[in-house]
């Protein structure tokens, strides 16, 4: 599997691209806004677009999804239900932040730990991660070792908790419990930074790691 990431929104917010080489199928996961530039990186990567993955549903995230949806005529995957209010709230979200105008959406299927989605031959596992919202998940390739972890760890941090229905300790349960025994070698895509690997983080991160005081 191979992946682009293209910053998205003035949060910059890392929008993926995966693509399936076999097939070319590709998936969009978190489609925050800027559907010109999503439209252009497609364009340019050459492939079909398959579906929308989503990690959680606030509006640098989600804000976008349903136009793509409605521009591709392609599915949307995910979130878990818990984020359903936030996905209804996407109208006030935008506006709140100085978004364009966002619509709610009805994901054609909701997302539970241990379910499995597909980008053309590719198959990557489906992690129930709450904390930053209750809803959130993690999409994992166990074959490509890459992980899309939107706003739940970052290169040195982890997502923020003082949102409606953030939970702090949950938040580092998730990443300590579901992310981190994926093994150290895998990569991370967050949802804003640079990339980096559940091993450097579990042995450097000051909120998770395992020698923080």
């Amino acid at each position: 599997m191979k992946y682009a990431i293209l910053p998205v929104t003035a949060f910059a917010q890392n929008c993926s691209l995966l693509v399936c080489e076999s097939t070319g199928k590709i998936a969009v996961c978190d489609p925050g806004g800027d559907l010109p530039a999503i439209e252009a990186a497609i364009a340019e990567l050459g492939g079909e677009v398959e579906k929308i993955l989503v990690t959680h549903a606030h509006i640098d995230h989600a804000g976008a999804v349903a136009d793509l949806a409605e521009r591709f005529a392609i599915p949307v995957e995910g979130p878990h239900r818990d984020d359903q209010f936030w996905i209804d709230m996407l109208p006030q979200q935008s506006a709140m932040f100085g978004f364009p105008p966002a619509r709610a959406f009805t994901p054609d299927r909701w997302l539970e730990h241990g379910d499995q989605v597909t980008v053309g031959e590719q198959t990557l596992q489906v992690l129930h991660c709450p904390g930053h919202t209750p809803g959130h998940v993690v999409f994992f390739a166990a074959d490509a070792r890459l992980a899309v972890v939107g706003d739940v760890l970052f290169a040195g941090s982890i997502g923020r908790t003082d949102f409606p229905r953030g939970d702090h300790a949950a938040l580092v349960d998730s990443i300590r419990n579901r992310l981190f025994p994926l093994g150290d070698d895998v990569a991370f895509i967050p949802g804003h930074g640079p990339m980096s690997t559940f091993g450097q983080e579990r042995n450097t991160n000051p909120f998770v790691s395992d020698h923080r005081g």
